[in-house]
């Protein structure tokens, strides 16, 4: 079977290039493209199996290593030295070729396949360590796998319906008590319709973390140095990730590049905890460019890529209704294991007794037992958002405090029983 090539080549090696994969046998050129967007709509086509293109070519990005991939071409990047090939490898391309390959070396990488094709799309466990023989000074380099770390971090995504009912407080105060607990914890905000984690810890948000290190990450030049100088310390082992400080900024976190943020920061910090957004329609399923950026992939992949999910609810009965059908539809999503969380319990909002009426109402109807409870401090709340602190620090009595705290042992139990007084912060402002 003949090997389809297209190709995306600078100007001074595109005839070279193109000369030498002419005395391949089992391959041919489909078509030269002109730029990346030539390339990427010649695959979309499926003009093509093999995209080969130069290291430097320009606007070439993680996510559209992934486009390539998702269209059925595998790319193989045409390096000219360990500087390149460190780059390429960093977007993910599995392939590699040195610019003055002989015909044998650039057959061997164009018609490669199987085992080779599977790893690089990750369809195989063992894929990885098979790949075509490379004695010494060959140019074909299959992609290794990262080193293998002692620990790697979990996940812990904090979500909830519509309505404001504390996913963000939750979220920081949790990721604060398994800091005090002695955990490494990294804070990443993925809420693309209102990022909040900078300004209720009192954060300059004019450079957002998770967009840089997203932006970061489609450029291939994100890496767990880069990654910690974006998500700076602010207590203790507790790194964050700040989100984007308007909505309309979201199309700058692309899917594959999240997903390599979440990768990374499993690799920095023993537990990563996500604010996600509140909605889960999956955007393709709106738009006619299936292509297109989606604005709920920072959730979907958070979700999907989670151990352990905290949903969030309001303690009244609006919030409580929204929870009850929110929980239905996170049904539909293949995410880690659930906890229910009922924040803001206050007999005000619910009558006497609010907690026995909150867990029977929720048992019958919604058939929810096991739920964690949060009573309402809106008062020291008010006061530790206008410091820029968390209640661990401000408020250690707090009965909220208390609340998340026994929420975070539930997280990491193995981490309790050994927590530490919270230190004072560290002020990055």
């Amino acid at each position: 079977m003949t090997t389809r090539v297209l190709t995306a080549l600078d100007p001074g090696v595109e005839a070279q290039v193109a000369t030498a994969v002419g005395g391949v046998r089992e391959a041919t050129i489909a078509r030269r493209c002109v730029d990346l967007a030539d390339l990427l709509a010649s695959a979309e086509a499926g003009l093509g199996d093999v995209a080969l293109v130069s290291a430097g070519l320009r606007g070439l990005g993680r996510d559209d290593v992934a486009r390539l991939a998702a269209s059925g071409a595998r790319t193989i990047a045409l390096v000219t030295g360990e500087e390149d090939e460190a780059r390429v490898r960093q977007l993910g391309i599995a392939g590699v070729v040195r610019a003055d390959a002989s015909v044998a070396d650039l057959e061997a990488a164009l018609t490669a396949g199987g085992a080779e094709w599977a790893a690089e799309l990750g369809l195989l466990d063992d894929a990885a360590g098979a790949g075509v023989p490379t004695p010494h000074g060959a140019p074909v380099v299959p992609q290794q796998p990262p080193a293998p770390e002692p620990v790697e971090g979990r996940i812990t995504a904090v979500w909830g319906p519509t309505g404001a009912p504390g996913r963000t407080t939750i979220a920081v105060n949790l990721a604060a008590e398994l800091a005090a607990a002695g955990a490494s914890v990294i804070l990443v905000d993925a809420d693309t319709y209102g990022a909040s984690i900078a300004q209720v810890l009192a954060l300059l948000d004019e450079a957002p973390g998770v967009a840089a290190a997203a932006r970061a990450g489609d450029l291939g030049t994100l890496d767990l140095p880069a990654l910690s100088r974006l998500a700076p310390e602010v207590l203790p082992r507790l790194r964050v990730l700040t989100g984007i400080p308007r909505p309309d900024r979201w199309p700058e976190i692309r899917a594959a590049s999240f997903e390599e943020v979440l990768r990374l920061s499993k690799l920095l910090a023993e537990h990563v905890v996500v604010d996600c957004g509140f909605c889960l329609e999956d955007d393709e399923e709106l738009s006619y460019d299936t292509r297109a950026p989606r604005r709920n992939a920072t959730t979907l992949i958070t979700l999907e890529s989670a151990e352990q999910v905290v949903v969030v609810g309001s303690g009244d009965p609006v919030g409580l209704q929204r929870l009850v059908r929110a929980s239905q539809d996170l049904g539909g999503i293949p995410s880690g294991r659930p906890l229910v969380v009922v924040n803001r319990v206050r007999a005000s909002a619910v009558g006497a007794d609010p907690q026995a009426r909150i867990v029977e109402a929720l048992g019958r109807f919604a058939g929810m037992e096991d739920l964690h409870l949060v009573p309402e401090d809106r008062e020291t709340l008010d006061r530790l958002l206008l410091q820029g602190r968390v209640l661990a620090e401000g408020a250690p009595r707090s009965p909220a405090r208390e609340a998340i705290r026994a929420l975070a042992a539930r997280v990491a139990p193995e981490r309790f029983g050994q927590a530490e007084t919270p230190a004072r912060r560290r002020r990055h402002r």
